[in-house]
C-alpha cells in the first residue's frame, strides 16, 4: 500500500484528490493539511511515502515546506511532489531546487494521477518534456550560470550522453531508443550520475546538465518527439 499525505489549503481539492488517489485500492492517503506549516508536522508524523504538495498556501508556501522536509533526515524516504497549475505558477524551478521529486498538474487525469503516485513511490522523478522545457526557460532568463567542470570530468562519454538525454526530459525508455541501450542499462547510468553527482533525484539532474553546459534551451524542442 502507498501512503499518502495531501497539502493543499482548498478542502474541495483535497477531496477530490484523495477520492481519486484511492480508487484502485493501492494507494491510502493517511492524512492532509490546509497549509505547508502543519504540512510538515502531519508528514513527520505518519512520514508517508509520496507528499502531494500545493505551492501558494498561508503560513507556509509549498516550496518552504518541501525544503524542510527534504532536510529531515528522518524523512529521507518521503517524495515530495509539488501541485501547480504550471502554466501561472513561475516557481517550478525553486520547487526543484528545495528537493520537490516532480511536479503535477491540477487538471491531472485521474488515471495519470495514480501512476504518478505509484512512479514517485518507486524512487523515479516526474519530469515531463513540458515541464523541461518550463524549467529551461526559468534558467534563461536569469543570470547566466557558472559551469560545473568539477563535476563533469568524473564522467564517461556515455555518461554525460545520458545526463543530457536526462535534461531533455526522456524517460529511461527514451533515452534507451535514444542511446542504443536497454531501459535497465538506461537505469544503470541514471543511478551512477545520481550518485557520481551527489544529485537527490533526476529533476536535480535536469538542472545539473543545464548548468553544465550540456544542454541549452534550444535543445528542448528535441523533447518534443
Amino acid at each position: 500500500m502507498i501512503r499518502v499525505v495531501l497539502v493543499d489549503d482548498q478542502e474541495l481539492v483535497r477531496t477530490g484528490l484523495r477520492t481519486l488517489a484511492q480508487h484502485d485500492g493501492d494507494i491510502e492517503v493517511v492524512a492532509e493539511a490546509d497549509n505547508g506549516r502543519t504540512g510538515i508536522s502531519v508528514v513527520r508524523e505518519h512520514k508517508p511515502d509520496v507528499v502531494l504538495m500545493d505551492i501558494r498556501m498561508p503560513q507556509m508556501d509549498g516550496i518552504d515546506a518541501t525544503r524542510a522536509i527534504v532536510a529531515d533526515r528522518a524523512l529521507a524516504d518521503v517524495r515530495v511532489v509539488v501541485l501547480t497549475t504550471f502554466d501561472k505558477d513561475e516557481n517550478v524551478l525553486a520547487a526543484i531546487r528545495a528537493g520537490s521529486a516532480g511536479y503535477l498538474l491540477k487538471d491531472i487525469t485521474p488515471g495519470d494521477l495514480r501512476s504518478a503516485i505509484r512512479t514517485v513511490a518507486t524512487g523515479d522523478a516526474l519530469l515531463s518534456p513540458a515541464i523541461t522545457r518550463k524549467v529551461l526557460s526559468t534558467l534563461a532568463e536569469g543570470p547566466t550560470t557558472s559551469t560545473r567542470p568539477e563535476l563533469l570530468a568524473s564522467l564517461t562519454e556515455r555518461e554525460r550522453e545520458v545526463l543530457a538525454r536526462i535534461g531533455l526530459g526522456e524517460s529511461n525508455e527514451e533515452i534507451g531508443a535514444s542511446l542504443h541501450i536497454s531501459p535497465a542499462t538506461a537505469r544503470t547510468y541514471v543511478s551512477r550520475l545520481l550518485s557520481k553527482l551527489s544529485a537527490r533525484d533526476r529533476s536535480q539532474l535536469v538542472i545539473l546538465s543545464y548548468e553544465s553546459g550540456l544542454i541549452t534551451p534550444g535543445d528542448t524542442d528535441s523533447a518534443t518527439g
